[in-house]
C-alpha cells in the first residue's frame, strides 16, 4: 500500500515537516478554499503541489500530492437543479487541469447536503483521549427537538423517539447549541457550515427526491464524467456515506455493497471506482470489509482505513471512532486482501498496482488534546494508526508471515 496523509494546506496543524517525519510517501489534499461547483484553476493546483514541496526551512520535502480529497460533487448536480449543467462541465474542466498537473486519483463523494455526521467532536473515551461519535440518540433529539423537521419522528424507532425526548429535556443550552454545531458542520476543511434554517432549506429542496432519483442523477452524472477520466488516465473512487443509513429523511444511496455494485454496474468503467472506507462502511454491523475488498477489489482505488466500535445492535446506530486496531472491522484481514489485490495487479502489470491509504482519522492523544485542530485529523492519533497499518503491511508481507498459522 501506498502510505499517504490528509493534508489540508497552510493552516492545517500538521505540517509538511510533520508528515515526512511520519515516513509519509505521498499526500492527500484539496482546494478546499475553491467554492464547491467552481473550476479548479491548473494554477491553484500548481500552488497546491508547490506547498507541499517545500518544508518550512524551504528545503525540498521529497513529497508530491498524490490524491485528490475531494473534488466535491455540487448540491446542484445531486438535485440536478440550478447550475448543475455548468457544474458539470466545471468538473470536466477541473479533471482536465488536475491530469495536466499529473494528478490520477479523486476522491469524491454523493452524499446530499450534510458530508459525515457525528454528535459528538470530542468524546471521551477511557484511556484519556478523544473521538469523534455518533449517538443516535442525541441524533434524533437534534432532529425532532431542534431542527423540528417535520415527521422526523416517524423515522425513528418508537424507544429511541422516548429517550431522545428525556435527553433533550435535560440537555443545557450550551449542549444544545454544540449538538447543532457538531451535526450541521461542514465538509472537512473547508469554510462552509449550515445553520439550522439552511439544512431545512437544503431538505425542502430533496422532498421529491427518492433514493431511485438520486441515484439516476449519481448516473447521469457519472456518466458525464467518467468519460473524461478514462480518456485522461485518472481514477474516480466515491467514497461511502457516513454513516452508512438514512438521516433526516434523505435518501443514501451509498451505504452498502449492494449499493456500489448497482452504481459501478451502471457504469462499468475501470475509470469509476470507490475510495474503501472501513471506518464509515463499518459503521454497519452487516458490512463484511474483508469481503466488500475482495469482490470490489479492482475497483479500488483509493482505501481510508479505521475503525469503530459499534455501541448499539442494528441499523442505524451509534458508534464511536475506536483505535485502528480496535472496533468492529478485523483490520488485519482487510489488510490482507488488500495486499492479494495489490500483488494480483503486479502480476498483472498493472501500473497501479499499489493503492494508496491513508491513516483515516485517529483519537485525540497527547499533545493532540486541546491543540483544536481539524476534528477527527489528530497528528498524534494519525501517527499511531499509520504506525500499527504499517506494521501488519510489513507483517503480513514478511515470507515467514504463513508460519504458525
Amino acid at each position: 500500500m501506498r502510505q499517504t496523509w490528509r493534508w489540508f494546506g497552510p493552516r492545517d496543524l500538521t505540517s509538511v515537516d510533520d508528515m515526512r517525519q511520519a515516513g509519509v510517501e505521498g499526500v492527500v489534499s484539496a482546494l478546499h478554499h475553491v467554492p464547491t461547483g467552481a473550476v479548479w484553476t491548473k494554477d491553484e493546483i500548481a500552488r497546491r503541489q508547490a506547498e507541499i514541496r517545500r518544508m518550512k526551512d524551504g528545503s525540498p520535502s521529497g513529497l508530491a500530492w498524490e490524491v485528490v480529497e475531494s473534488l466535491p460533487v455540487s448540491e446542484d448536480i445531486k438535485k440536478q437543479k440550478g447550475a448543475w449543467r455548468e457544474h458539470v462541465v466545471n468538473y470536466k474542466t477541473s479533471l482536465e487541469n488536475l491530469a495536466a498537473q499529473g494528478l490520477e486519483t479523486i476522491c469524491y463523494n454523493f452524499m446530499p447536503v450534510l458530508d459525515w455526521t457525528r454528535t459528538d467532536l470530542a468524546f471521551r473515551v477511557a484511556h484519556g483521549g478523544t473521538c469523534m461519535r455518533f449517538d443516535l440518540i442525541d441524533f434524533a433529539a437534534f432532529d425532532i427537538h431542534i431542527l423540528k423537521r417535520k415527521g422526523a419522528a416517524e423515522g425513528f424507532d418508537a424507544k429511541v423517539v422516548e429517550a431522545a425526548a428525556e435527553r433533550f429535556a435535560g440537555m443545557s443550552e450550551t449542549r444544545k447549541i454544540e449538538l447543532a454545531a457538531n451535526v450541521t458542520a461542514g465538509l472537512p476543511g473547508s469554510t462552509e457550515s449550515m445553520s439550522t434554517g439552511e439544512v431545512l432549506q437544503h431538505l425542502d429542496e430533496y422532498a421529491a427526491i427518492d433514493a431511485e432519483r438520486l441515484r439516476a442523477h449519481f448516473v447521469a452524472f457519472l456518466e458525464e464524467v467518467t468519460p473524461v477520466a478514462e480518456r485522461l488516465g485518472m481514477r474516480l473512487c466515491c467514497h461511502p456515506d457516513d454513516p452508512p443509513f438514512p438521516l433526516l429523511g434523505l435518501p443514501r444511496i451509498m451505504s452498502t455493497a449492494g449499493d456500489y455494485r448497482r452504481i459501478l454496474d451502471a457504469v462499468n468503467s475501470p475509470a469509476s471506482g470507490m475510495t474503501l472506507c472501513s471506518g464509515s462502511l463499518g459503521a454497519r454491523p452487516d458490512n463484511d470489509m474483508p469481503a466488500i475488498m475482495r469482490e470490489f477489489a479492482p475497483r479500488v482505488h483509493f482505501l481510508h482505513l479505521r475503525n469503530v466500535t459499534l455501541e448499539t445492535p442494528g441499523t442505524p446506530g451509534s458508534f464511536h471512532e475506536a483505535e485502528h486496531l480496535g472496533g468492529h472491522t478485523d483490520m488485519v484481514a482487510l489488510i490482507a486482501e488488500v495486499l492479494r489485490e495489490e500483488a494480483r495487479r503486479k502480476a498483472e502489470g498493472r501500473t497501479d498496482h499499489q493503492i494508496p491509504m491513508r491513516p483515516d482519522h485517529g483519537q485525540d492523544i497527547v499533545d493532540d488534546l486541546g491543540r483544536k485542530g481539524q476534528p477527527g485529523y489528530p497528528t498524534i492519533g494519525r501517527l499511531k494508526g499509520l504506525a500499527e497499518l504499517r506494521g501488519i503491511m510489513v507483517a503480513l508481507s514478511h515470507p515467514v508471515a504463513g508460519l504458525g498459522q
